[in-house]
Formats: structure tokens, C-alpha cells, sequence
């Protein structure tokens, strides 16, 4: 064995985990990773879901405009078939952005760090509008090395926002929007938030029938 085999045989996979609400900087705090990952010469890809089009699919964008060109996927079992088989073996770190999207995010970073030695890095909700988990992100943390909880700003007091509270009347769990539909808050405004919407949505409906 050669002394570049030698060496790649002894690197362990990682995983390594940031969560938050919405505009908690999670995406900021994944580029930078990544950044500082290529900085010290590894070779580095970053996937985003396809299902998030507001910027467009071949980047991963910031709120607040910062970017790097990625891989939009509609699932990651296609990822390595879509960069390619070479491609893919050359890469050591691999970046997820909006990783609640993936439903099968649990099984790709198992194997992926586990047999393939790859460094994953995840951002993702940990919660959706409800606080209740959102896709496979909290799936993941067993398996992380690290994790990293981030807080935003409450938009209307100022405090550690925690929450992630939706604006409009829709109940799906995935939907995809902004600084329109979506707005970080403390638990307090969270709480009175969202006694605001259910008594809304019940006057709604009393009115219907």
C-alpha cells in the first residue's frame, strides 16, 4: 500500500450537526465551514435540496446574500450517481444545506461517514412551525460528532429567538418562504403568536359553518 493510501485508509468519517429557527445564521455558519475546509486544501461539495428553488438551484444563498456554488438534489442516494462515481471518491467534506428536506438524510450520512470516511456537515430546522420535528435532522445527531444549536433574534422584542413562527394561515409542514411567511420569536411571542393564529383560525371556520 502506498503512502496516499496509507493515509486516506486512516481517516475516520465525521458528522457534524447546526440547527436553529429560521435566520438563526445557519447557512452562514455552514459556508464558513466549508470555506475553512477548502481553505486547508480538502476537497468539498455542497448539496441543497431542489425542492428550494427562491435562489435559484445552483447555489446556496444567505439570507443575506452570501453564496457557494452547490449540487441540488431531489434525494441524496442521487448525489453520488449525479457528481459522478470519481468525482464523488475525491471528496472529503460534503455540506447540506436545509437538510429537513432530505427524508433520507439519517441513512446517507451513516454510510457515508461511516464507509466512505467523508467529514458530513449538516444545517438544517430542527423544528417547523409547530416545534415539532422537522424531517430527519434530530434522526441525525446520534450519529454526530458535534452538534451546534444557534438562536436568531426575536422580530418583535429583541431576545434569543428560539422559534421559527409562521405568518400565514397554511398547515402544511413544508413550505418554503422567507422573511414573508416566517419570523423568529422568543417563546413568550411564540406562545401569545400562536394563540393569536388558533383563535384566528377558529373564528374562520365557526364563520364558515
Amino acid at each position: 500500500m502506498d503512502s496516499a493510501a496509507l493515509f486516506r485508509s486512516s481517516i475516520q468519517g465525521e458528522v457534524h450537526v447546526i440547527i436553529g429557527p429560521m435566520f438563526a445564521g445557519k447557512t452562514t455558519a455552514l459556508l464558513r465551514r466549508i470555506q475553512s475546509e477548502r481553505n486547508n486544501g480538502r476537497s468539498v461539495a455542497m448539496v441543497k435540496s431542489s425542492k428550494d428553488t427562491r435562489y435559484g438551484l445552483d447555489s446556496v444563498v444567505t439570507h443575506d446574500g452570501n453564496k457557494m456554488p452547490c449540487f441540488a438534489a431531489s434525494t441524496l442516494s442521487n448525489f453520488r450517481s449525479e457528481i459522478g462515481h470519481e468525482a464523488y471518491s475525491k471528496l472529503d467534506v460534503i455540506g447540506i444545506d436545509e437538510g429537513q428536506f432530505f427524508e433520507d438524510l439519517y441513512d446517507f450520512c451513516c454510510y457515508a461517514a461511516d464507509h466512505d470516511r467523508k467529514t458530513i456537515i449538516i444545517a438544517g430546522l430542527d423544528g417547523d412551525y409547530m416545534r415539532r420535528s422537522f424531517g430527519s435532522v434530530l434522526d441525525v445527531i446520534p450519529l454526530a460528532d458535534s452538534v451546534t444549536k444557534l438562536t436568531a433574534r426575536c422580530e418583535l422584542c429583541g431576545r434569543r429567538a428560539f422559534f421559527t413562527f409562521r405568518k400565514s394561515a397554511e398547515t402544511q409542514t413544508e413550505l418554503i418562504g422567507g422573511a414573508d411567511v416566517y419570523m423568529p420569536v422568543c417563546r413568550q411571542h411564540y406562545v401569545n403568536g400562536q394563540l393569536v393564529t388558533d383563535t384566528a383560525s377558529i373564528i374562520s371556520e365557526c364563520r364558515k359553518s
